[in-house]
């Protein structure tokens, strides 16, 4: 089990998300926007940063790349339709952070967030 903190500002994939972590048996906290999930960052100790990239105030990339500063350990998953963006290497995104494009079943997003987490 992770306890994972997930960023996403659209409402039904972000409820569906939540969902589906938590019937795979991961603790989630979830928050429709970047800084109000950095706020959190500060304050509480997570295993898995699960973010979009496009959001609005902070996006998912700027989230990731504080949230490493301030836990280094933290393992970090982008979900996103702008792969591309992310693998950038003017991004600045954390270099070991893991991406799944949309669209995805969850299914595979279980399974993805468990492999990242035995690794």
């Amino acid at each position: 089990m992770a306890k994972i903190l997930l960023a996403e500002d659209d409402d039904d994939m972000r409820n569906f998300l939540v969902k589906a972590l938590q019937k795979a048996g991961h603790e989630v906290t979830s928050f429709s926007e970047g800084l109000s999930a950095y706020e959190e960052i500060k304050q509480t100790s997570f295993d898995l940063l699960l973010t979009d990239i496009v959001m609005p105030e902070m996006d998912g990339i700027e989230l990731a790349r504080r949230a490493a500063e301030l836990d280094p350990r933290l393992k970090i998953m982008f979900i996103t339709g702008f792969a591309a963006v992310a693998l950038h290497p003017d991004s600045k995104a954390p270099k070991d952070a893991k991406v799944l494009s949309k669209p995805f079943h969850l299914r595979d997003l279980v399974n993805e967030v468990e492999r990242l987490m035995a690794a």
